[in-house]
């Protein structure tokens, strides 16, 4: 294993979320997390998730007490020895796609994660001695699980990540996550090695690994810069780095005056580096569009989520929510055109099903 920043030892994941509908000739998908953790109102998280149409997002309330496996990625059997079982301890908000995987989120303690998408992803060869667990749940098993960064990183040891393979198409994505304090870490594996960036500094995430992302910054000084400083403006990986660290850079001279205000702040920055309708994708007359977005204050337990085809901002206030044990999973379809604003009371059991739920 790789540490950066803090030297931690010990093993840790990354996720995947995945699903290809139908044939698709080359894969297109992309995503960017930014963390805004220097004012003095909130902790907040963005994150646009990037697909080749619509990667059919459910909003699902996770209460405590609700067992979970990793074994199955929908109706597919992905881990069929030692797959890893588990009971949430922590209620959750969580992004359901394909009724198979969790791709964002955050709980109750105040702690986010989010896949996003890299192609130099490799988990290694399947260690059977260490709980198998499709990619598709790792977010879900995170904030079901820790509290804060830190035991996000504890609790990870036990757990091989398994990669889902849909129509000969290979998911691999990274892990962010950062907590009520502030705290950040992003989790790649490169060439089956966990290589983790750890530190309230890693506040941008795309899809380039890491190191190569922040050598990109190199040439621009951001400190003075003005509206006259040429920035990429495409959409792919890079750009979108570039992009995302310039616009944080100033955020951070933001002093929003109230929650509302710093939320809509980050949420303009996303806006900025997402993939707009029709955007186009790696190869000619393929698209890569941004299907959602999200906002979440860590600090005073909001989760906000917008559709790029929609208009409405969707807000889930966590601390209104029963997360006791026995009260079940509840969803809201986001693509209801009838919602909008505070859905926290929208929530009702018998819709989707969440993602690797076995019982409770």
């Amino acid at each position: 294993m790789i540490a950066r920043s803090r030297q931690r030892r010990g093993w840790l994941v990354a996720l995947a979320i995945a699903v290809i509908v139908g044939s698709t000739a080359s894969v297109a998908a992309a995503c960017t997390r930014i963390l805004w953790n220097d004012n003095s109102v909130a902790v907040l998280a963005s994150r646009s998730m990037d697909w080749w149409g619509s990667s059919q997002p459910k909003l699902h309330v996770v209460p405590r007490g609700v067992r979970k496996s990793g074994a199955m990625f929908g109706t597919q059997t992905v881990v069929s020895g030692n797959p890893a079982r588990w009971t949430s301890r922590y209620g959750s908000v969580v992004v359901g796609n394909y009724d198979a995987a969790v791709s964002d989120g955050m709980n109750e303690k105040g702690l986010a994660a989010h896949g996003l998408w890299l192609y130099a992803q490799d988990y290694g060869p399947r260690d059977m001695s260490r709980q198998g667990l499709q990619v598709g749940m790792y977010v879900q098993y995170v904030l079901d699980n820790a509290a804060t960064v830190d035991q996000a990183i504890a609790l990870l040891p036990r757990i091989q990540p398994v990669q889902v393979v849909m129509d000969g198409h290979t998911i691999r994505l990274s892990l962010s996550v950062e907590d009520r304090s502030g705290d950040s870490a992003v989790i790649e594996y490169l060439n089956g090695v966990p290589v983790i960036h750890h530190g309230r500094q890693y506040r941008v995430t795309t899809n380039t690994v890491l190191d190569d992302a922040l050598a990109l910054l190199a040439p621009y000084d951001f400190s003075n810069a003005t509206r006259n400083l040429t920035i990429p403006g495409n959409t792919n990986s890079r750009d979108r780095f570039v992009r995302a660290s310039f616009y944080s850079a100033f955020l951070s001279k933001v002093t929003p005056r109230s929650r509302l205000e710093a939320q809509a702040a980050l949420m303009s920055v996303a806006r900025n580096v997402s993939d707009p309708i029709g955007a186009p994708g790696d190869e000619v007359g393929e698209t890569d569009e941004t299907d959602f977005r999200t906002v979440a204050d860590l600090t005073h337990g909001v989760y906000l989520f917008e559709l790029s085809r929609g208009l409405a901002t969707l807000r889930t206030d966590l601390r209104r929510l029963d997360f006791r044990r026995g009260t079940g999973v509840r969803t809201v379809n986001p693509n209801n055109p009838r919602l909008q604003g505070d859905i926290t009371r929208l929530y009702r059991a018998g819709g989707a099903p969440a993602p690797g739920v076995v019982g409770g």
